[in-house]
């Protein structure tokens, strides 16, 4: 099975690549991230912002571990957890892969499809495996934060909420000039809905 995109009267031949998915759906996985304290974090940059807030009304819990502190406040229904979390960063995941030894370590351009709707169009300037396994298909606790890969975790809650249904197709290209200018015109062509999302 392929699909066919054109662009300046050429087609280009996507070929669809299986993908793999765990059967256990993560949630709360933001709660994982531990490397540092509620204190420590709002020291960092990303975080100065919270600063003044927290040492108000959560100073007792300054020394706490950052995600345990955020799990305590999302299980008594307090709302400010997410203040730390990137828009995506507290949805449902999945770990998805592909395992096609003659795509894995190719790059080029893939594109995310339902049915016959095209809802993601992105580009792969790294082996095709590092992008949708390492990237989109495993979202790290740090993925979920504010200074995380909103992108990452945005693609694989919808992914995840449209598995049964979902497929993949990679067209393969080694001149990354050409990854990149073709990716902007097939965005542009074809407006994809996930694609929009993001801007």
């Amino acid at each position: 099975m392929e699909k066919i995109l054109s662009i300046g009267g050429y087609d280009y031949k996507f070929k669809n690549v299986e993908l793999h998915f765990s059967e256990k759906v993560f949630t709360d996985v933001f709660i994982e991230k531990n490397n540092k304290t509620l204190g420590e974090t709002i020291k960092v940059k990303r975080y100065k912002h919270l600063e003044q807030e927290v040492k108000k009304n959560y100073s007792e819990f300054l020394n706490m571990e950052l995600g345990l502190f955020l799990e305590n406040l999302k299980r008594n229904k307090n709302d400010y957890y997410k203040k730390f979390l990137n828009t995506y960063g507290d949805s449902k995941y999945s770990i998805f892969f592909i395992n096609n030894s003659d795509i894995s370590m190719q790059k080029g351009i893939y594109i995310f499809c339902i049915g016959n709707d095209i809802k993601y169009i992105g580009r792969s300037k790294d082996p095709f495996k590092k992008r949708i396994n390492n990237g989109y298909g495993h979202i790290s606790p740090k993925n979920c934060y504010l200074d995380g890969q909103s992108t990452n975790c945005h693609i694989n809650s919808l992914i995840t909420k449209n598995k049964n249904n979902i497929k993949l197709f990679v067209l393969e290209l080694d001149n990354e000039k050409k990854i990149e200018s073709l990716e902007k015109d097939f965005i542009k062509k074809y407006s994809p809905e996930w694609n929009i999302t993001l801007k």
